[in-house]
């Protein structure tokens, strides 16, 4: 069973080597809240990944290639909705809803670029988005049309093909994409292309 708070993660960001710690991850909720996790160094960024928990977890295999190629760009501060142990059944925390709503919030709130895996509908995943561009924070979401799903208009009608990005995707292609969003992001600037093969 999945324990929120009790794991560090290893990541590598660029100008680290493979296996250096850089930072506090679900152990390191009171480093968040402190604001001491560095975060926004060159090359290092704090990101936040968002996918469905309780909403369903078909899509967590797809999650895990995700948060892997994300540890390539930074710290993932919310690995753990990759993890096989967590499911919508089995989060839990010491302080219970209450708890993970505020450690999400600040893990939010510290992220330097939020990156959402939209296909799986989930009320907590819309939450987030609205509260990162609440806080003005670059986001891609990602979709699978061939889902058979239809993206909820709120989201996609959110895009701007700037600061908040929808690009519809196939999953053979989520690190090819990831890898382009992330080669063209810039402080205070993303890729200015809504259409991520153009």
């Amino acid at each position: 069973m999945w324990t929120v708070g009790t794991r560090l993660r290893e990541v590598t960001c660029r100008g680290r080597g493979q296996g250096e710690r850089a930072g506090p991850a679900a152990a390191g909720m009171a480093a968040v809240a402190a604001g001491t996790l560095e975060h926004g160094e060159p090359g290092c960024l704090s990101l936040y990944f968002c996918g469905s928990i309780r909403g369903g977890r078909e899509d967590r295999e797809l999650y895990v290639r995700i948060v892997s190629r994300l540890r390539r760009f930074g710290v993932v501060l919310t690995e753990h909705v990759a993890a096989a142990e967590l499911d919508e059944s089995e989060e839990e925390a010491a302080g219970g809803d209450k708890l993970i709503h505020d450690r999400d919030l600040a893990w939010l709130q510290q992220a330097d670029v939020v990156v959402a895996e939209v296909t799986q509908p989930s009320l907590g995943v819309g939450y987030e988005l609205g509260r990162a561009v609440a806080l003005h924070k670059p986001v891609l979401c990602l979709f699978r049309p061939k889902s058979g799903r239809v993206l909820s208009a709120m989201i996609r009608g959110a895009a701007d093909g700037s600061k908040f990005q929808v690009w519809d995707y196939e999953e053979a292609e989520v690190e090819a994409l990831l890898d382009r969003y992330f080669e063209a992001y810039h402080p205070k600037q993303v890729a200015a292309s809504p259409d991520p093969t153009a």
